[in-house]
C-alpha cells in the first residue's frame, strides 16, 4: 500500500467556493476514484489556499492512470483548473506532485 501526499495552491479569493463544491463531489467522480484504487483520500485546506491531499493506492500510477482515462475526471478537473494557482497549462490532477515520505509512525 502506498501513501501518498501531495499540495496544489488554491486561489486565496476562491478558498470558500472550493470548499463549497467539495461539499458536493459528483457520485459519479466518487465512483471513479474508488474504482481507481483511490482509498482513504483526503483534502485539507488552509485559510490562505494551501491545499493538502492524501490517499493510499495499490499502485499510484496506475490509479492516476485510471483516473485519466475517464470522463467524468476530464469534466471535473476542467471546472477545478480554475480554482489554483500556478498549474502552467495542466489540469489539477496533472500538476499534483507528490512528496517524499521521510517518516511513519505505524
Amino acid at each position: 500500500m502506498q501513501r501518498v501526499c501531495f499540495l496544489l495552491k488554491v486561489r486565496s479569493e476562491m478558498v470558500a467556493e472550493y470548499r463549497e463544491r467539495h461539499q458536493h463531489v459528483w457520485a459519479d467522480m466518487r465512483a471513479a476514484l474508488f474504482e481507481a484504487g483511490w482509498r482513504n483520500y483526503s483534502l485539507f485546506l488552509r485559510e490562505d489556499g494551501l491545499l493538502v491531499g492524501y490517499l493510499e493506492t495499490d499502485d499510484f500510477e496506475a490509479a492516476r492512470a485510471a483516473m485519466d482515462a475517464t470522463e467524468v475526471n476530464a469534466r471535473w478537473q476542467a471546472e477545478m483548473a480554475g480554482y489554483f494557482e500556478a498549474l502552467d497549462g495542466q489540469a489539477p490532477d496533472a500538476a499534483m506532485r507528490p512528496l517524499t515520505e521521510v517518516f511513519h509512525l505505524a
